[in-house]
This record gives structure tokens, C-alpha cells and sequence, in this order.
């Protein structure tokens, strides 16, 4: 592909990008002055954010299966930080992330003005983000989590974290599985998947200067929380996920680490 095509797709992205800060200088506006503004206000800005960096990324998107149409704790399999535009733009949600996207430039401001809540892996303050959680999930607030806590190459699935589950037990909210596959000429997407030491430059270039690829968004059956289990509620969000990404009678494939 021509680079000058290259560079164009890039700088669409940018503007897009430009497109958010903008959006959340504003928030900073309103905090500043004291003017309130709620989570639901700020999740539909987000939404309107990613449908347009969606629409910038070189995917076609197809969506099966139902959007629901109340609160949700939802859980996807996790690929690339694209998984975060892509679902973002199907509904009002907020994002649990990784402590260290909040170190990143621009894209890190961006999520804190959106609503993320971030988790530090092995920081002892997992008890915090689940009230925080829990809370957010009470005011009839969507939250997406990807329970795996990395990125896969796609062709596998780690095992579902239970402890992040937990919040939509004491909410007493649904939870909502979703399945999202990223393929190229039909097989499984090499190129899609943001993982190891990839840096956020090397993956647009990677990702633009090929053909746009398909990516498959299953909304599958959401799961009742009350009463159960968190251990029983991720294995079964994960065998739900399993089924849908890779068929019902395989076997979990392993998956390369992030």
C-alpha cells in the first residue's frame, strides 16, 4: 500500500484523537467550575468518541446478538487496545484498565476524563476497585472488564479472573459475556493483536499499511449474577466466550502471553 495512504489513515486517527481531547478538556472545564456532570453524561460522550475512532480504524465490524438493555457488568476476551473502541461504541460504558494505561500520553488522560477505573496488578487494593466497581454498577452505569487481565495473539483464551466478576454479584446485576474475534482473509487476524513490547505507533503502522480486515463482536446470552458463585460465574462467562470464539466442543486453546 502506498505510504502517503498510510499516512493519511494515521493522521484521520489523529484527528479523531484531537476530536477527544477536546472532549475532555471540556470535562476538566466543568470540574474546574463545579459544574456537575454525571457518568452517564461522560459515557456518552465516550461512545460518541469511539464510534468515531471505530470508524477510523481499518476493520468492517460485524455485531451479532443482542445489545442489552439495562445495566451490565460486561466481559470480553481481550486482543488489542482496539477491543476498546470497537465495543466501546455499541453502548454507554465505562472501562476497567490496568493502572498503566493512565501513565500513557493523551490516551491515558483521555480514559481518566471517560471514567475508567484502573487496577494495579498485585497492589493489594483489589477490595477498593470492587466497591468502586460495585458502586459504579449502582448507579445503573455499564462497566466492560476484560477478566483475562491481558492481551492474547487471539487464538487462545486464559482463564476468567473470578474477583472482577464479584462486583456484578453484589450489584445484582447481570452479566453480559461478549466474544470478539479479529480475522483476516478468514483465519485468525496475525496482525490485530497488541501484545509483548509492541508500542502504539508500530501497531498503526502494522495495522494500516495492510488491507482492512473483518472483526466479529458476539453479544452472547447474558448470565444472572444473583446467587452465584464468582468462581462459577467466570467459568461459565469464559465457556460462553470459549464456545463462540472457537466452538463448543473444543478444547481451551493456549494462548501466547501478552
Amino acid at each position: 500500500m502506498a505510504r502517503w495512504r498510510v499516512y493519511a489513515r494515521i493522521a484521520r486517527v489523529l484527528v479523531v484523537v484531537a476530536l477527544g481531547l477536546g472532549m475532555a478538556t471540556l470535562f476538566t472545564l466543568y470540574e474546574r467550575l463545579r459544574i456537575r456532570h454525571s457518568m452517564v453524561r461522560r459515557q456518552r460522550w465516550s461512545r460518541f468518541f469511539m464510534r468515531r475512532l471505530s470508524n477510523a480504524l481499518p476493520f468492517r465490524v460485524s455485531v451479532h446478538g443482542e445489545l442489552p438493555q439495562q445495566p451490565m457488568l460486561w466481559a470480553s476476551n481481550h486482543v488489542s487496545w482496539t477491543d476498546i473502541a470497537l465495543l466501546g461504541q455499541l453502548a454507554p460504558l465505562s472501562f476497567l484498565s490496568k493502572a498503566e494505561v493512565r501513565t500513557w500520553p493523551i490516551a491515558g488522560w483521555l480514559a481518566l476524563k471517560a471514567g475508567t477505573l484502573f487496577i494495579r496488578r498485585g497492589s493489594g487494593d483489589s477490595q477498593l476497585i470492587r466497591r468502586q466497581m460495585t458502586q459504579h454498577l449502582g448507579h445503573h452505569c455499564s462497566l466492560m472488564i476484560f477478566p483475562e487481565g491481558t492481551t492474547t495473539n487471539g487464538q487462545g483464551l486464559r482463564t476468567f479472573h473470578g474477583r472482577l466478576l464479584a462486583s456484578a454479584i453484589e450489584a445484582e446485576v447481570p452479566l453480559q459475556p461478549v466474544a470478539i474475534r479479529y480475522l483476516r482473509n478468514g483465519a485468525i487476524d496475525p496482525l490485530a493483536p497488541f501484545i509483548g513490547d509492541d508500542d502504539l505507533l508500530s501497531h498503526l503502522m502494522r495495522l494500516f499499511s495492510n488491507d482492512v480486515a473483518d472483526v466479529e463482536i458476539h453479544l452472547l446470552a447474558p448470565i444472572a449474577s444473583a446467587g452465584m458463585e464468582r468462581a462459577a460465574l467466570a467459568y461459565q462467562a469464559q465457556e460462553a466466550v470459549r464456545a463462540a470464539l472457537f466452538g463448543a466442543d473444543a478444547g481451551i486453546p493456549q494462548s501466547a502471553a501478552a
